[in-house]
């Protein structure tokens, strides 16, 4: 009996081959602090609960329906809840490659052969018969045919973990896209209404004017007044009616931007309350280490970046070899009636071995790419973190700027009507001209334009507070 004798020299070269097929790439781990203090600098760091539907503290049940509308029907948020569905069924995708693959088959075929085909010569007989030398065969099979790659590593799993979490962050995305949807109506909203006020103010001053201008034009025909005070009545009410435009003009805008918002045609047909709300006590803030596990922002970047190192774990395990398991088995025969008689049972099964030795750099490069997208998901979760405890301290501390501003314009409009007042009561008895009155009304209606515009600043630094803070949105899609 001969016996072959291996070659050593061809096993060693073998065995070095496989053995840097599977050798891993190195990996540093990141490294990241953030520092977070242990309260907030600019304010209370009071514990309570965040209210969920936080802009029910407003009192305004128009805002109340209209935000619940727009968390309904707004195309921002149904875009989000679509972008989620795309993400749960690619985890469903992923976690799929995990499994067997079964498939069902039934085929059906026909050939033609010839005995010259098959290299057999048959000799013509006598007396003029004829031999058949072609031949028709029916074939028919029914067959079951399962494959399924054994996840030895863990690398299948690791990619299903990865698309897992990236679902999980387009829930806390939708999320984010809620809060900031239900602070954009808000915003909208009270825009309105101190637009509302803007135009009413500028329609009264107007009105005032265009008294004066009949009041000063018929002294002036009367020799009681100067014609210089009755083209200075007349500028006065043209500015009036030019700013009293103006006005108009941005709260059709806004009312058409609010339209948008609650996904209705811009027709600026929209019903609003007439005064700004008073504001409640400022709601707790809170540790800066709680903002951390209660804001889906900082939720969905920590997620993103669990997906990207999962996604940098199968990278690494793609290294390794794979082993792929297929199995056929069914039947097999030429009558079609034979199909599911157990004698014509036939069955195959069969196992590969794949060890990726050279492929130009691919799986490396893969590597490379998935650690980069990691160690750029980690700084996105950095400045995400940095920015929400950046708005926190911002709007806690605007909020105290905001109500003293208040209270000084407040004294200065009150200030300013006076003296509007008895610089008015002068001119009617000829101690002034008409250039002090005038000078007057614009101070007071300039303190009562600003004493609006900081009073809806505040309703906006306290939104601004409320999504700074993740609001009181439950974590998970809401349907």
């Amino acid at each position: 009996m001969n016996h072959k004798r291996s070659n050593p020299l061809l096993s060693l070269s073998l065995s070095a081959v496989l053995l840097s097929g599977c050798a891993l790439p190195e990996r540093t781990p990141p490294q990241l602090e953030i520092p977070v203090p242990d309260q907030f600098e600019a304010g209370s760091s009071a514990p309570g609960e965040i209210g969920g539907k936080w802009w029910e503290e407003f009192g305004d049940r128009q805002l109340d329906a209209h935000v619940e509308r727009a968390l309904s029907d707004s195309p921002a948020i149904l875009q989000a809840i679509a972008r989620t569905q795309q993400a749960r069924a690619l985890a469903d995708l992923a976690g799929a490659d995990q499994s067997p693959q079964v498939s069902l088959g039934f085929g059906a075929g026909r050939q033609k052969l010839t005995l010259e085909s098959l290299g057999i010569v048959v000799p013509g007989e006598a007396g003029g018969g004829g031999t058949q030398t072609s031949y028709r065969i029916d074939t028919f099979d029914l067959t079951g045919n399962v494959s399924w790659e054994l996840d030895l590593w863990g690398e299948l799993s690791a990619q299903s973990a990865g698309a897992q979490a990236d679902f999980l962050a387009s829930e806390a995305n939708l999320q984010s896209v809620r809060q900031s949807i239900a602070a954009q109506t808000a915003r909208a909203y009270f825009a309105m209404i101190e637009g509302g006020r803007q135009v009413n103010l500028a329609r009264q001053v107007a009105e005032n004017a265009a008294q004066m201008e009949r009041q000063i034009s018929n002294r002036v025909r009367l020799g009681a007044a100067q014609p210089a005070d009755g083209q200075l009545a007349i500028a006065s009410l043209a500015s009036a009616n030019a700013n009293l435009a103006a006005r108009e003009e941005i709260l059709a805008r806004t009312t058409r931007q609010f339209d948008v918002l609650l996904g209705d045609y811009p027709d600026g047909v929209v019903a609003f309350a007439d005064q700004l709300p008073a504001l409640q006590s400022q709601p707790p803030a809170g540790l800066p280490a709680e903002l951390l596990s209660r804001r889906p922002d900082i939720l969905a970047a920590q997620l993103n970046l669990e997906a990207a190192g999962f996604r940098l774990d199968a990278a690494e395990r793609s290294f390794l070899p794979s082993i792929e398991l297929t199995g056929r088995a069914g039947t097999s025969s030429t009558q079609l009636s034979n199909l599911l008689d157990p004698d014509f049972f036939i069955w195959s099964i069969a196992g590969r071995l794949l060890q990726p030795i050279f492929q130009g750099g691919r799986l490396r490069a893969q590597f490379d790419l998935r650690e980069g997208e990691r160690d750029e998901a980690l700084q996105l979760y950095a400045d995400t973190v940095l920015n929400a405890l950046s708005e926190v301290e911002t709007a806690l501390a605007v909020e105290e700027f905001l109500t003293e501003q208040e209270q000084e314009l407040a004294t200065a409009l009150a200030a300013a009507s006076e003296a509007h007042r008895i610089a008015r009561n002068r001119y009617d008895v000829g101690s002034d001209p008409l250039l002090n009155v005038l000078d007057a009304q614009s101070r007071m209606i300039e303190a009562q334009s600003a004493l609006l515009v900081v009073r809806q600043a505040r309703i906006d630094n306290r939104i601004n507070l409320h999504l700074a803070l993740g609001g009181g949105f439950e974590t998970g899609a809401q349907k």
